[in-house]
C-alpha cells in the first residue's frame, strides 16, 4: 500500500473502521450477552436490527446528516448502524446454544450468576461471538465507500474519484488497497480465535 501511495489514505481508512468497529462491538457483546437472557427484550429489538440490515445505506445516511452535517462523525455512525447488528444476532446464537446441562451442572456446583457467565457461557459461546466481531469488521469495512460519499477521506475517496472520471487503473488501485486491509483485519480477527 505504501509502494502504491495509499498509505495514508489505508491508516485514515483504518482509523474510521476501527473506531466504528470497536464501539460496534463495544456496544453489541453487552446488548447480546442482555437479549440472550431477555427474550420479551430481544424480541421487541430484533424487528429494529432488522430494519437496520435490510434499509439501504442510502436511506439512513439522511437523517444522520441531518442531526450531525458531514464528515467523520456521520461516517462512524453510519457504519455503526451498518455493520452492528451481527455481533448482536451471534452473540444470541452463541449464548443460546451453551448446552443445558453444562448450565445446570455449574448451578448443582454452586456457580453464581456472574461466575456463570464468565466462566461458563461466554467461552463456550466465543466462537460465535467471534464471528460476529468478523462480521461485523468486515460490514463496516463494505462502508468504506459509502462514507466517502459523506465527507470521510480514506481509500473510499479514491474509488468514488475513479467512479466519477472513470479512471478505472485509480480504481483497481484503491480497491486492491481496500482488499488488503480487509485481509489483514480479518487475519487479526481470526488470529485471535485461535487464541
Amino acid at each position: 500500500m505504501g509502494f502504491l501511495g495509499f498509505w495514508v489514505k489505508a491508516m485514515t481508512t483504518l482509523a474510521l473502521l476501527g473506531t466504528a468497529a470497536i464501539l460496534s462491538i463495544v456496544i453489541g457483546i453487552p446488548l447480546g450477552i442482555y437479549c440472550a437472557r431477555r427474550q420479551r427484550f430481544y424480541s421487541m429489538i430484533r424487528p429494529i436490527m432488522d430494519f437496520m440490515q435490510t434499509m439501504p445505506a442510502f436511506v439512513f445516511m439522511i437523517p444522520v446528516i441531518a442531526f450531525f452535517g458531514t464528515g467523520k462523525v456521520a461516517a462512524v455512525i453510519i457504519t455503526m448502524i451498518f455493520g452492528g447488528t451481527p455481533v448482536v444476532r451471534l452473540t444470541v446464537l452463541g449464548l443460546r446454544g451453551v448446552p443445558e446441562t453444562i448450565r445446570e451442572a455449574a448451578i448443582a456446583y454452586g456457580a453464581s450468576k456472574w461466575y456463570l457467565l464468565r466462566k461458563v457461557d461466554l467461552p463456550l459461546a466465543t466462537p460465535s461471538i467471534l464471528a460476529g466481531v468478523n462480521q461485523t469488521v468486515m460490514l463496516s469495512l463494505a462502508m468504506v465507500v459509502v462514507a466517502s460519499l459523506i465527507g470521510a477521506k480514506g481509500l473510499g475517496q479514491d474509488v468514488l474519484e475513479a467512479l466519477q472520471y472513470a479512471n478505472v487503473g485509480q480504481g483497481i488501485l484503491a480497491g486492491i488497497a481496500i482488499l488488503f486491509v480487509a485481509l489483514i483485519l480479518d487475519r487479526v480477527v481470526q488470529g485471535k480465535k485461535r487464541v
